[in-house]
């Protein structure tokens, strides 16, 4: 009962500041960055900023915040996505390379290659995985990793600085699309669902990982505990940044729960939506087919 208290205590002071602070100007060009509203071109720069704050200890804190589930997370997404060789792949806000990494794995394993044919190893080279990020740095976090990781030279991986709302992709491009842990810091989740719908190719599948919503009581107010007490000042000792950490746990509660969400991406023209919760929906897969 006194965590309970507590939770609803940091839920209650969040959500009226958020109310009577920023929300009180809220005009038809706003947008949220955490619980404030700001104008929608300022929502870009505050989202850059942040994350070439974070950009250094990006991978560190993935993996204290999450107990290194993230891992487990990005692979059970690349599962769903069933690569196979010859394929072009957009993974957006995928600047670590993280979800590219796992892609580039997957198509090269060892076992499942046991019995290629010598056409299967010509459509190796013809696979094309790019990696799209609005961030700069966040770019070169990735293709450093990338030259550790022996990757450095790897043709099938292409590196671009874009925005997720407006992608310098042709139509029907793709045959499959991701994003984790990205779409909630997008200006207008529609306009980036939207251009994921015109570069796939028909058939072409749509995949997203996203920090969620959870729904059990107890759980979720564990949750909100870890959320807004232990994450800001993780990322305090841990990055130096207590802000941009207490924008990502506000940003998640602004996002839409999984079933709003869902509808988005049907509205987007997306069939055979559905989605699977993670950790009682911490996360939550979105899946989707352009037919």
């Amino acid at each position: 009962m006194a965590l309970r208290s507590i939770c609803r205590g940091l839920r209650r002071n969040y959500f009226r500041t958020y109310v009577n602070g920023s929300y009180s100007q809220l005009h038809s060009h706003a947008t949220s960055f955490g619980f404030k509203e700001v104008r929608e071109d300022e929502k870009s720069r505050l989202v850059g900023n942040v994350f070439t704050s974070v950009a250094s200890s990006y991978d560190l804190m993935n993996d204290l915040m999450s107990g290194g589930l993230h891992r487990l997370w990005k692979e059970r997404l690349v599962g769903k996505l069933n690569p196979f060789p010859g394929m072009n792949h957009l993974d957006v806000a995928g600047g670590t390379g993280d979800v590219a990494f796992r892609i580039t794995d997957y198509i090269n394993n060892v076992p499942r290659r046991a019995t290629r044919d010598v056409q299967d190893d010509n459509l190796l080279e013809e696979t094309k995985i790019y990696v799209c990020d609005i961030n700069p740095n966040m770019l070169k976090m990735g293709k450093e990793k990338a030259k550790e990781r022996g990757l450095g030279e790897n043709k099938s991986l292409i590196w671009v600085e874009g925005d997720a709302e407006a992608l310098e992709f042709p139509d029907d491009s793709m045959d499959g699309y991701t994003i984790a842990f990205g779409i909630r810091n997008v200006t207008h989740i529609e306009k980036a669902l939207s251009e994921a719908y015109r570069v796939l190719k028909r058939g072409g599948r749509f995949l997203c990982l996203e920090l969620s919503h959870v729904e059990v009581p107890i759980f979720k107010d564990l949750y909100d505990y870890y959320s807004f007490s232990v994450i800001p000042a993780l990322g305090e000792l841990v990055a130096g940044d207590r802000e941009s950490y207490q924008y990502l746990v506000e940003s998640i509660r602004r996002f839409p729960p999984q079933e709003k969400f869902a509808r988005m991406i049907s509205d987007a023209g997306f069939q055979k939506v559905e989605y699977e919760n993670l950790v009682g929906g911490v996360v939550a897969i979105h899946s989707a087919l352009k037919l």
